[in-house]
């Protein structure tokens, strides 16, 4: 029990910690910019980053616009999804546990805007890249870290099939029917 628990508190705590860094930006930005305005600290920067309050409906780059609700309950869904098999999860495997952190962090972020206010807040704008938030990015990152542990995994049980392969004796090779040329 003792090590269920211990993994619980860590996904809610790191979790819990995206959630607040992504409420307490968003809540700055919409007391600090009407929609649609734009803050640039420095202009030489404003054609390559800005914040701007913007607000989606949709998803990620402004995709599906209008289906608030359908996102709300996916985003529950997730969510469920990473509380159950989160602790399943060996300890070995530990990008996929990083990824699903962030992006339990992230859906829960964006599950707040649209249950409170109806819409996702985005105010980070980079060039000419779809504006987005904290829970966007994490969400993005978590997607990220599960591809390079997956690509790392996949490497290692390569490399280690290798490794294997050349260890096997000579007779077992002259078994498995190698070097009768």
């Amino acid at each position: 029990m003792s090590k269920l628990l211990r993994e619980y508190l860590r996904l809610f705590l790191f979790a819990g910690l995206i959630v607040a860094a992504d409420q307490i930006t968003k809540s700055i930005v919409r007391t600090s910019l009407a929609p649609g305005e734009a803050w640039m600290p420095w202009e030489w920067l404003s054609n390559y980053a800005r914040i701007v309050h913007w607000y989606n409906t949709g998803v990620a780059f402004g995709m599906f616009q209008g289906m608030g609700m359908l996102f709300s309950i996916l985003s529950i869904l997730v969510v469920i999804a990473i509380v159950y098999y989160y602790p399943r999860i060996p300890a070995a495997d530990w990008s996929l546990k990083v990824a699903m952190t962030l992006q339990m962090g992230g859906a829960i972020g964006n599950l707040i805007d649209r249950l409170t206010i109806g819409h996702v807040t985005d105010f980070i704008s980079v060039g000419n890249f779809p504006v987005f938030n904290v829970a966007d990015s994490c969400i993005t990152l978590g997607v990220v870290v599960l591809i390079i542990g997956v690509w790392l995994q996949e490497r290692k049980a390569k490399q280690g099939k290798q490794d294997s392969d050349s260890l096997a004796s000579p007779l077992t090779k002259l078994k498995d029917g190698e070097g009768l040329e």
